[in-house]
């Protein structure tokens, strides 16, 4: 079964291929999570613009309710990382 397609999204800057991981610990020895670069524009704009998720939305040209899950789930990874010492890379979907 295939779902929907996915609606383009309106991202500002480029933030693919993109790491951080935690000081003193080899890349290779680190388990990766996967942040996409829609995930990160929406912690963009929430987060550090400080706007209103409607907002944010309609500079992504996606739904409130989309975007809602796109922040969830980035900062669900991001608490991943930084928690468990995990390295966080930053790809484009697709």
């Amino acid at each position: 079964m295939v779902g929907r397609k996915r609606k383009l999204r309106n991202i500002e800057a480029d933030h693919s291929d993109v790491c951080f991981k935690p000081c003193g610990v080899r890349g290779v020895d680190l388990e990766q999570v996967q942040l996409y670069e829609d995930e990160i524009e929406a912690i963009r704009l929430s987060d550090f613009e400080g706007l209103y998720q409607q907002e944010c939305a309609d500079k992504m040209a996606i739904s409130r309710t989309t975007f809602s899950r796109l922040v969830e789930s980035a900062r669900k990874k991001i608490a991943d990382a930084l928690i468990h010492q995990k390295a966080l890379n930053i790809h484009k979907r697709g």
